[in-house]
């Protein structure tokens, strides 16, 4: 196989994963918002849950192995510019938080296989007050805690208007018919993610200002705020439809936008 065509698998592959990841995500936080007073859950815990699924280390394992796919292309959209985003402000901006994706889903797939290998051990280190800690602890740490906080608020402001504009357009190679249905669910859920990176951002930069880490909070941590909210149960609910939106967002990524590294990779 072409290296071309190797990273065009590797990359929707990826986007599947992600995809399966954020349909669990917002599927718990929505029975949760029904059940009034349920538990909500971020990434590591919906990976938690599917190994409780017949077979769930088989389908773990394969979806570390899509994590960890997704974690190398977005590595090459970084830092070969693959999207064309360019090296002006805004432009750096995005490859850096796609880098930071990297990161994060690569910690999320190494915490799927240790699942996998502790036959489900509650081990729930790590985590945005982990690595906002880890951060800390590091020279001119404070500042990198908000950095990380800019960078995330950047990005969910970045999916906002990408939502909204659905600029997402030019990325897909999606039939006329599958468009009616599929571009409201991707913008919606687009915007939803945006709103949420803007929260785990401004819980960031809150560990930055007060040298807090433990303020540091991930989508668990979100639902739990927007909950606590007046309307908060509505709002809450409206949120975790919209990750699972954006779960179907990345499975039609998956299948329809188009991934041509190879102009770059020469």
């Amino acid at each position: 196989m072409a290296p071309e065509n190797l990273l065009t698998l590797v990359a929707r592959l990826g986007y599947a994963s992600r995809g399966i990841v954020y349909l669990l995500i917002g599927g718990l936080a929505t029975l949760a918002a029904v059940d009034q007073g349920g538990k909500t859950t971020g990434s590591k815990g919906a990976l938690a849950q599917l190994l409780t699924a017949p077979m769930g280390n088989v389908l773990l394992g394969t979806l570390a192995l899509g994590l960890i796919s997704y974690a190398l292309w977005r590595c090459v959209q970084a830092f070969t510019d693959t999207d064309h985003h360019g090296k002006s402000p805004k432009g750096l901006t995005i490859r850096a938080s796609l880098a930071i994706s990297a990161v994060t889903h690569t910690l999320l797939a190494v915490f799927a296989i240790k699942l996998i290998f502790t036959l489900g051990g509650n081990d729930s280190s790590g985590g945005s007050a982990g690595t906002a800690s880890w951060l800390m602890a590091q020279p001119y740490g404070r500042w990198l805690v908000g950095a990380v906080g800019a960078v995330m608020i950047s990005a969910g402001m970045a999916h906002g208007v990408k939502g909204a504009k659905a600029q997402f357009d030019r990325h897909f190679d999606m039939p006329r018919n599958t468009q009616r249905w599929a571009y409201p669910v991707c913008r919606f859920g687009l915007m939803s993610r945006g709103l949420v990176f803007m929260a785990t951002g401004t819980f960031f930069l809150m560990a930055a200002y007060h040298l807090n880490p433990e303020e540091a909070g991930g989508i668990a941590e979100v639902f739990d705020t927007f909950r606590q909210q007046p309307f908060g149960t509505p709002l809450m609910a409206l949120v975790a439809v919209g990750l699972f939106a954006f779960g179907s967002y990345s499975i039609l990524e998956a299948f329809y936008r188009r991934v041509n590294p190879a102009s770059e990779l020469k």
